[in-house]
């Protein structure tokens, strides 16, 4: 085999196999030259069984490094070399990297590194270190930044091992933009475009992160409990973030019925309806054949295609009255604290979002910004990152997704909430499609005369690293927000969408260049 991809397989099986220091059994090396040293972080700090050997110099912005090195297509394997070549070798994870050599397939299952495990280890050591006296070992701590690089869900992964950990001081996250919609990198000015992998674009990328400014991030508790059918259990292929839940207690009522209860959480959105059935076609169609998804202008033309084949564009011809949203579920929403309210959704909506972050399909706003008369009128608030309210927007079809590449455009603002609640009952349909950060999944039903319940519930914050300009805003900032004059343009008509030639249209609703109406059936 010869050519770039048995290079990069050749240099990732050595990078993955040689020993992990670059001297001797000591960290002395190469790294520590020049800038890098302000990144590095010494063996003994990372590993437990290690030989104490302090460096002279304490960074300045140590860095924990996570790769989903199946993430961009190549650029995850790449990348992870750079980091690999730049840093200690311990200071970077990889989930694992899969690569086809002569038909057979070498997976380097690095299972026993995963996210959660090697930042409470890392944890572990430190508050050791501290009791024993070590005086680098706080500073660390201290000064410590975590970089991410994948897509949305990935980053989601990241910050729910954060979470996890329930630590005094949760180190801020920096997202290198290595997935399709990069809707969390650009959030906080990181980009929305595959970064260069190269050992200089890597540099650049970790200055940025030495000078990124924190924000608190409003982190988002999902709880779903659904019973398990009389045929057996279902199927959920669940994002990372969602785990089972035992039972909560001998006497929990629900339990004893047979429901199963799970919990997650999201910092970005989470939808239902008809943006998460394409990002569900998109997922299959990439595990089935990841030979076609090997850089973001693919991804993005194939979601283009299956917002088509899905008939998305033409949603009252294609598809029944039941995939709507209004007929999928009774919405709840918590305006105040303690106080629960029917929401009323338009029968025309079939696809709603939740949004916690100004950055949706790829860096767009549904929400957009409401005028000063409108905020008066429905009771709303500008939107923030951390103000404890999620902002909930309703599209109808591929067509209203469209408007969001206009100045003003955004989808029908339905509220902004505290909490949301989703009633699912036996009704004309079997499954429907949910997505959070990303990550989408086919949710069963009820089939007999039972409930699905999801509550979403605001749990706490973490801390995202932001650089640049960044649309994210918080509520602390005294140079946001931007305030709308009552003369801006902003539809009053939420249902209204005019003149939609005009438009261009997001990744996940635009109609592919080869397309022809021929096609359509």
């Amino acid at each position: 085999m010869v050519g770039p991809v048995s290079i990069l397989v050749k240099k990732v099986v050595e990078n993955l196999t040689q020993p992990n220091y670059s001297c001797s059994q000591v960290t002395t090396c190469v790294s520590e030259d020049g800038g890098l040293k302000d990144f590095w972080i010494p063996d003994y700090i990372l590993l437990s069984e290690s030989r104490v050997n302090k460096p002279s110099h304490i960074p300045a912005s140590p860095v924990i490094v996570f790769v989903n090195s199946r993430s961009g297509g190549q650029l995850g394997g790449e990348l992870l070399i750079s980091y690999q070549t730049l840093l200690n070798k311990n200071q970077v994870t990889t989930f694992c990297y899969t690569v086809e050599i002569l038909r057979m397939t070498c997976v380097f299952d690095l299972s026993e590194n995963a996210p959660n495990k090697v930042l409470r280890e890392l944890y572990c050591n430190l508050e050791k270190l501290k009791r024993s006296g070590d005086s680098m070992a706080p500073e660390i701590q201290r000064r410590l930044r975590v970089i991410v690089a994948g897509g949305d869900g990935t980053a989601g992964w990241i910050l729910g091992a954060i979470a996890d950990l329930n630590l005094a001081q949760p180190p801020p996250v920096a997202t290198v933009p290595l997935g399709t919609g990069n809707n969390l990198p650009y959030a906080f000015g990181w980009g929305k475009k595959n970064p260069g992998t190269d050992v200089k674009s890597v540099k650049m990328f970790l200055d940025q992160v030495r000078h990124a400014k924190e924000m608190k991030v409003d982190s988002w508790h999902v709880l779903m409990r659904m019973k398990v059918p009389r045929d057996g259990v279902p199927y959920l292929e669940l994002p990372h973030a969602f785990h089972e839940v035992q039972r909560v207690s001998q006497s929990d009522a629900l339990d004893q019925e047979g429901y199963r209860t799970f919990r997650g959480g999201f910092w970005n959105y989470f939808s239902m309806g008809m943006d998460a059935q394409v990002s569900y076609g998109f997922h299959k169609e990439r595990k089935l054949h990841p030979e076609k998804f090997k850089n973001q202008t693919a991804n993005q033309s194939a979601y283009a295609k299956l917002t088509l084949s899905q008939g998305w564009f033409w949603a009252s011809l294609s598809h029944p009255s039941s995939s709507n949203i209004a007929q999928l579920a009774k919405i709840w929403i918590m305006r105040k604290p303690g106080h629960w309210e029917v929401l009323s959704v338009p029968p025309t909506i079939r696809s709603i979002i939740c949004l916690n972050l100004p950055s949706f399909s790829g860096g767009l706003n549904p929400w957009g910004i409401p005028s000063r008369r409108r905020l008066r009128v429905k009771e709303w608030t500008h939107p923030y990152v951390d103000d404890g309210f999620l902002e909930v927007v309703g599209f109808r079809n591929a067509w209203h997704g469209a408007v969001l590449y206009a100045p003003s455009g955004h989808g029908t603002r339905l509220a902004q909430a505290r909490g949301i609640r989703f009633e699912f009952h036996k009704g004309a349909t079997d499954h429907t499609f949910m997505r959070m950060d990303g990550e989408p999944w086919k949710q069963p039903l009820p089939k007999e005369n039972d409930t699905v319940t999801i509550e979403i519930s605001c749990f706490g914050q973490v801390k995202i690293l932001a650089t640049g300009n960044y649309p994210s805003k918080s509520v602390n900032d005294p140079s946001t927000p931007r305030t709308p004059n009552d003369n801006e343009h902003d539809s009053d008509d939420e249902e209204v969408f005019e003149d939609r030639g005009k438009f261009d249209a997001a990744s996940s609703f635009k109609l592919p260049e080869d397309f022809h109406i021929s096609q359509v059936s």
